[in-house]
């Protein structure tokens, strides 16, 4: 199954608060005012600034208290490795403000600002139905090209074992980068809508392209290369592709969760059912294409292949724009990337100076300033705490209200700055992950190409081992809640109980390891089977693709959750998008991998592991090395893991 089903768990739904007004003075306020010179202006510059103090000194507010978020929220059982909104690992206290901030100018930033197109939907809508429907259709027609493309360019492109395998993984990590740019131009430019349908222009055209290419003649029909010739046209076809679906991939699934409320309990227990559902359909493009599509590819013909994907997108536009009456519609917010920037910015300007040792001294607003909920400090990486200390000349801006955030931001945008710093080794680990589920769109194919391709006198192209791949996943996610999440909340002390995602990753590497070093011992066996003239059944193949499932369920589901809760509010689409990342520079490290062992191990002698005659080469050798190399990245990750500090919110 194509790894976009681990997107099918993010969800990316921002709630409005409303601002209160009328407050009375307080006894703090009152103090301030009575305050001599320096002191009293000090005061009153953090009452228009709306300054947060975490300290014990703070002053008593007016507000009403709130509760905190301190449960963790559980793993939906029923639908399996369950979903929850991101906000699940959150946790929190009141911070109470110095000095009210019902009084003074409120400064405010336009990255921050969200604003949701109201109409009249509620809770009921058939816009996540919409949705769904979309999901499956588009799934279908992405698996249908993909699930057969290395065939496809080997048999009717006339490509090498080696080179085939090389552009589909190059063809695959792109059609997985683009999703970041689709998410920076939705969050900043176009929203989640407008993205969609202009991707999905993009995404009809490609496909009218890869299936016109199977009409076409190829080069060496018409006697060396030609522009019109079916390599190129398919290859301009499948990045078209690979373009138009980034930016379907970065918004469906967050277009989706806009269409819930989570101030509405009905709202929020049907969103957690969107997500199992969503999941669900993104399964169902593998079962159709590995069983219908990808027979007619072999059988048949490849251009009705093709043209049945190519429908299938056609009556997903169709469908999506008839529905635009029902939809609520988030509009962009602006870039994190400047909020970012602004706090290397202001730390590198206040480098000499020394972080105060009472983190309640740093830099904060309330959220009755900017609506947006606050970010606990942490420790780590304390040189960028330096962003947020107030300096004399601070006061002074602040005081005549003209105060840059290129020269002071708050607690809250540097840790926005620290998560993702904390992401990062977690997020590099993923890389080698998905440079080894990248082999079951190449080197398993090819695998199974030279075995016998029957399961009990039925005849099995090879392509169509991805959707037992799928069927595995669901029964991974079906002994996930009925066996290993009850184990283990028997087991534990705690209410919780269930792994956490950080755990669940872990294990999803562990299990590709384990996947790798299956293939390799599967290939030694159909290599001695072929030095006696005999062919092994593909069903040899099974156990790999099972364990693979499972690295799927366990890593990509709980990856894709773990970067939504962690992401700060204001870039949930962004770091949704980065572990999608990861698949796509796992399928360039895979092409990478390939150049490297095809110019270490071929001479003249040798053709190489990998070669046109796999009896030839040694397929297993590779398969080790990755084994290898996955064992050594879940060592480096169990490292990283376990020294992380969740992020905690304050309500």
């Amino acid at each position: 199954m194509p790894p976009c089903a681990a997107a099918a768990r993010v969800s990316y739904l921002s709630r409005e608060r409303q601002l209160g007004t009328g407050k009375p003075e307080s006894r703090a306020e009152q103090s301030s005012r009575q305050r001599p010179g320096p002191e009293r202006r000090a005061a009153e510059s953090r009452e228009r600034k709306g300054i947060l103090c975490s300290s014990s000194l703070a002053f008593p507010t007016q507000e009403s208290p709130r509760a905190p978020l301190r449960s963790r929220v559980g793993l939906r059982r029923p639908s399996a490795i369950g979903m929850e909104a991101g906000d699940a690992m959150e946790r929190g206290e009141q911070r109470a403000p110095l000095l009210p901030e019902s009084h003074g100018p409120k400064i405010q930033d336009d990255s921050l600002q969200v604003s949701l197109l109201k109409d009249k939907k509620r809770a009921g809508s058939k816009a996540p139905a919409v949705v769904l429907g979309f999901e499956c259709l588009e799934s279908t027609a992405f698996s249908g090209i993909s699930s057969n493309l290395v065939v496809y360019l080997e048999t009717v492109l006339h490509g090498s074992n080696l080179a085939s395998a090389s552009k589909v993984t190059t063809w695959f990590g792109t059609s997985y980068l683009t999703p970041i740019f689709g998410a920076i131009i939705a969050d900043t430019f176009l929203g989640n809508y407008n993205t969609i349908l202009v991707s999905l222009a993009v995404y009809l055209l490609g496909m009218m392209f890869v299936t016109f290419s199977a009409f076409l003649p190829t080069a060496a029909v018409l006697g060396g290369s030609s522009v019109f010739g079916a390599q190129t046209v398919a290859f301009v076809g499948l990045y078209l592709v690979a373009i138009g679906s980034g930016g379907v991939r970065s918004s469906l699934l967050p277009f989706g969760a806009e269409q819930f409320d989570d101030d509405n309990p009905t709202d929020r227990e049907s969103k957690g059912s969107f997500f199992s559902w969503f999941y669900l359909c993104v399964d169902f493009g593998p079962i159709v294409s590995g069983l219908f599509i990808v027979w007619i590819q072999n059988n048949v013909s490849w251009g009705l292949g093709f043209g049945i994907s190519t429908v299938c997108i056609a009556l997903a536009f169709g469908a999506f724009v008839l529905a635009t009456p029902m939809y609520k519609r988030r509009m962009p917010t602006g870039t994190p990337l400047k909020r970012l920037s602004q706090v290397a910015v202001a730390a590198c300007r206040k480098i000499t100076l020394k972080v105060p040792a009472d983190a309640g001294m740093l830099y904060e607003v309330s959220d009755k300033v900017d609506n947006q909920p606050k970010i606990e400090h942490t420790g780590e990486f304390s040189f960028l705490d330096k962003a947020a200390i107030i300096t004399e000349s601070d006061f002074e801006e602040i005081t005549e209200e003209a105060g840059s955030s290129w020269k002071l931001c708050t607690v809250t945008q540097v840790e926005e700055l620290k998560i993702l710093l904390r992401l990062l080794p977690i997020w590099a680990t993923s890389i080698i992950m998905s440079s080894a589920y990248a082999q079951m769109n190449t080197t398993f194919i090819q695998q199974g190409s030279v075995m016998n391709m029957s399961i009990l006198s039925v005849s099995v192209p090879a392509a169509s081992m991805g959707s037992f791949e799928v069927t595995c996943v669901l029964t991974w996610v079906l002994l996930y809640s009925k066996v290993i999440a009850p184990a283990v909340r028997s087991l534990s002390s705690n209410d919780d109980g269930e792994p956490s995602q950080l755990q669940r990753m872990g294990a999803g590497r562990l299990l590709m390891a384990l996947a790798m070093a299956v293939s390799a011992l599967v290939e030694m066996k159909r290599l001695d089977s072929a030095a006696r003239g005999e062919q092994i059944t593909i069903a040899w193949q099974l156990p790999q693709y099972f364990f693979l499932a499972g690295a799927e369920v366990f890593c990509y589901i709980a990856q894709l959750e773990f970067f939504y809760a962690e992401a700060p509010d204001t870039m949930k689409s962004t770091c949704t998008s980065l572990a999608l990342l990861t698949i796509a520079l796992g399928s360039y490290l895979s092409s990478f991998i390939y150049a490297i062992v095809a110019a270490f191990t071929a001479t003249a002698d040798s053709p190489g592991w990998i070669c046109d005659d796999l009896n030839q080469g040694h397929l297993d050798y590779f398969f080790w090395t990755m084994a290898a190399m996955c064992t050594l990245n879940f060592v480096v990750y169990s490292g990283f893991a376990k020294n992380y500090k969740l992020k905690t919110v304050l309500s």
